[in-house]
């Protein structure tokens, strides 16, 4: 006799659900769209080496209400450089995707606007140090805000050069501090731009190298011509870390600083040189961010240094 045949019935079973939840545009309110016109980061740069630069040139004593009038007007000139910087990008800046988001390129501020704001700060702050502070430190904001608006900015999609233009517009904001202090350019003025011009170098070239593939989207030549496997901008990197080592040690040499400021400079130098050598080494993005991060923390360390330790 046949076993009775066993009958199973499969139930269907749905799938549970799954709910997607779209993600909600982000919003910013119109001072949250300021600071990034006015690039408040690198403005906080720009300052910090104005009042490293006036504070080194201090020889007799802080006159404060002469450092806080020279700050005033030199953030007015650094917020006009980034928005006009931003005003002539800004058709570049929809193509990448660090920029896009930008008040120009997002459309959230009309181009007119920003053009007006620019140049209303610039002005503002050119005149203010001119009448509060001194005509040398009006001239020198004036000479770094015409380099790196009419030269550094349409440079970057003509050539890699742009990189050395904007060092030496962004290697005066120290010797603004100096000149406020002292009244004069002299030694002291010099061997900080020479620190702020070879710093930016390995700085930005590392920073070009992370961003290649944007940066070229985006037309813009922060590295030089057929430089891909990224030896020359590496190089470049590494000699000037060098050349910056030997404009830390002159300070000492010429009895502006005391031998303290020695060790440390010699410490920071080397941590420098170290990184710079493992981005010519591997020449990858973790080596150009060691870099660029070693070049962030180097700066404040060895310009505090250098002004607590002036003679």
């Amino acid at each position: 006799m046949k076993p009775p045949k066993t009958i199973v019935t499969v139930a269907a079973v749905e799938a549970p659900a799954v709910i997607v939840v779209a993600a909600e545009p982000q919003t910013y309110t119109l001072l949250d769209d300021l600071i990034m016109l006015t690039k408040a980061r690198l403005t906080m740069l720009v300052l910090m080496t104005t009042a490293m630069g006036f504070g080194f040139g201090s020889i007799h004593g802080m006159d404060w209400f002469l450092f806080f009038r020279v700050m005033f007007g030199t953030a007015f000139v650094a917020a006009s450089a980034s928005v006009l910087n931003q005003f002539f990008e800004r058709k570049v800046d929809r193509l990448m995707g660090r920029t896009k988001d930008r008040p120009l390129p997002a459309g959230r501020m009309a181009p007119g606007t920003a053009l007006g704001l620019g140049v209303l700060l610039g002005v503002a702050g050119l005149i203010y140090l001119m009448n509060r502070v001194s005509p040398l430190c009006a001239l020198l904001a004036a000479v770094t805000l015409s380099v790196y608006v009419a030269f550094y900015t349409p440079m970057k999609r003509k050539s890699a050069w742009c990189v050395t233009i904007g060092a030496l517009a962004g290697a005066v904001p120290p010797v603004i501090g100096w000149a406020a202090a002292t009244g004069s350019l002299g030694t002291g003025a010099w061997i900080l731009f020479g620190i702020l011009f070879f710093w930016q170098m390995p700085h930005f070239l590392s920073l070009a190298w992370m961003y290649r593939d944007e940066y070229a989207q985006g037309g813009f030549r922060m590295l030089r011509p057929h430089d891909t496997a990224g030896i020359k901008a590496a190089t470049e990197s590494l000699l000037c870390a060098v050349a910056l080592m030997v404009v830390t040690l002159v300070p000492v040499f010429l009895g502006m600083a005391h031998l303290i400021y020695l060790p440390v400079a010699l410490a920071c130098d080397g941590w420098l040189l170290t990184c710079a050598g493992l981005f010519l080494a591997h020449r990858s993005r973790g080596s150009a961010r060691r870099l660029f991060l070693a070049s962030i923390l180097y700066l404040p360390l060895v310009m505090a240094t250098l002004m607590l330790c002036r003679r």
